[in-house]
This record gives C-alpha cells, structure tokens and sequence, in this order.
C-alpha cells in the first residue's frame, strides 16, 4: 500500500491560539505530527508516501527533504499552496494513481497506530469490485463533521452534513482510493466543484463501491486543547 499526506493547510487556529510552529511539526507522542504518520506508513510497508506542503511551510518542507534520505520508502513532496484539501488531493492524485491503491489522510489526522493498520490490511484483502474504502468513526468532536450513511454491510450510500435519528458515523478524514477515485477528482476539477465532502458525494453519485471501516476513535488537530487531547490518546 501506498500513501498521501495533505498538510497544505494554515494551522490559522492553531496559530490565533499561542502555537508557534506549523502544524505538521506539532508534536504528538513525542515526534512532530507528520513525522509520526510516515513512520506509521513505512511499517505498513509504504512504497512511496506522497506529500504537499503550502509554499509558507518552508520549515515543514525543510524538514521533510532532511527525512527524505533517512527512509526506506521513497518520498514525493510537492510545494504548493490551494484553495482547498480537495485541490491539495488533485495534486497528488497523478503521482499516486500509478501505484493502484493507495491511502490519503489529512495531517492532522490522529488515530491508534494497531487500529490503521487493521484498517489498510482490510482495504489490502478488499475485492477487486471495491473501489474505495473509508475510515469512519463515532466518536464526534469535529466543529463540521461529515455523516456517513451505510447499509448492514457497511456498503457507504451517502455523505451528508447533517445527523439523522439513525445516523452512527462519520468521515475520519482517512480516505482509501485507487484510479477510479482520481478519475473522478479529475472530473469534480473540471466541473469547479470546491470540497473534499463534495467530492466524496460524487464519488457515491459516479457509482463508485465504496465500503466503510470503523476505525474506533479518530481525532482531529484543530485547536491547541486538542494538542494535549491527541497526546493523551495515542499514549492510552
């Protein structure tokens, strides 16, 4: 399995909130954010982890060409800034989708090392008719979560902004696709559409098989209390 990392974004609140490095080198159990989801990568056995940075993240991209060198997988850095995690994700597309199936994530982005790993050995033993597969969860401390409508088999059948009485997950930021899915992020480019949740939508619209995984608890790096909560989290 190979990998993407989207940390393009600003880190705005983060930086509003006392904390003066970019979120990607943000520490969590003792290494910087980014650093932490690549080595979680290389024991998956990644083969190239794809990543872009903004071009204000000269200190990430810095330290991203120092780690370069030190790993066993082959790490592709792309500099530039977008509009959005959907642009970031276009830009990486055509450097994952000659590697079949791959794992996108979000920087910020935490979860248990032993729970992803179940996770990308699930979507590694998919079926050749399953052509996404995305990590869901239902614990809900996210300010916009995304609500991920399945069926008894996990098959996803909607992404919705809202809850509904039967609603239990919702996106956990951690996206597993292959060409069909850049095939139709090509698509959603071309058609202006603007967010990854959007994007998701078409994915379901363009009948793409998409299956969810609960992958138990997922947090996101939003806010500086989230720093220490991620911290507690991954320690347990």
């Amino acid at each position: 399995m190979n990998f993407g990392i989207i940390a393009a974004g600003e880190g705005s609140r983060l930086v509003s909130e006392g904390v003066s490095l970019p979120k990607p080198l943000v520490s969590i159990d003792g290494k910087p954010m980014i650093g932490r989801l690549i080595g979680i990568f290389e024991d998956m056995g990644a083969e190239c982890i794809c990543v872009i940075v903004n071009e204000q993240m000269t200190e990430v991209a810095e330290y991203l060409r120092e780690l370069a060198p030190t790993l066993r997988c082959r790490l592709e850095l792309v500099v530039k800034s977008t509009p959005s995690s959907m642009h970031s994700f276009y830009e990486l597309g055509s450097l994952l989708r000659p590697y079949g199936r791959f794992v996108l994530t979000t920087v910020d982005t935490i979860f248990r090392e032993e729970d992803f790993s179940r996770y990308v050995k699930a979507y590694e033993n998919a079926g050749p008719d399953v052509d996404g597969m995305m990590a869901v969860t239902s614990h809900i401390d996210d300010e916009k979560p995304l609500y991920v409508e399945t069926d008894a088999e996990m098959n996803i059948l909607a992404f919705r902004d809202a809850p509904w009485p039967e609603s239990r997950f919702i996106s956990g930021g951690i996206y597993g696709l292959g060409a069909k899915g850049v095939d139709v992020l090509d698509k959603c480019l071309a058609d202006g559409v603007q967010r990854m949740r959007n994007y998701q939508r078409a994915l379901v619209a363009n009948g793409l098989k998409l299956k969810a995984y609960d992958m138990g608890m997922i947090l996101d790096v939003d806010h500086a209390e989230d720093i220490r909560k991620a911290n507690e989290f991954v320690r347990k």
